[in-house]
């Protein structure tokens, strides 16, 4: 069995809970930095985001001609190679919706949204 590493001082580990629905947006991104972080600094942020692409490419093909399952883990893949070019970028993605949705539509300011409708 491999020995865990320490936490860094004054951060909390995040660790996937039994159900990993209920890990908020910080505690993922945290949880993508201890485990991916080194490989992704490695990689840099450059072909990182080119990963990120190449999985909104699987979404697409999923919701084209995928199961629900085949969507489930492409939104999922999609979503951790996101935080992952955030983290590399510093952004912490929490903060980021908090500021451009937290008040509403980030265009109207409305919630729910009342922008005209672009069909």
């Amino acid at each position: 069995m491999a020995a865990r590493r320490a936490a860094k001082p004054g951060r909390r580990r995040a660790r996937a809970p039994a159900d990993p629905g209920l890990l908020t947006v910080r505690e993922f991104q945290r949880w993508m930095e201890e485990r991916y972080g080194s490989r992704d600094r490695e990689r840099g942020i450059d072909r990182t985001f080119g990963w990120f692409v190449e999985e909104v490419g699987e979404v697409s093909r999923a919701l084209r001609k995928g199961t629900r399952d085949d969507r489930e883990r492409e939104f999922a893949d999609a979503f951790a190679w996101l935080v992952s070019v955030a983290n590399l970028a510093g952004i912490d993605v929490a903060d980021a919706l908090a500021r451009c949705y937290g008040a509403g539509c980030p265009k109207c300011g409305k919630s729910p949204c009342a922008c005209p409708f672009i069909p």
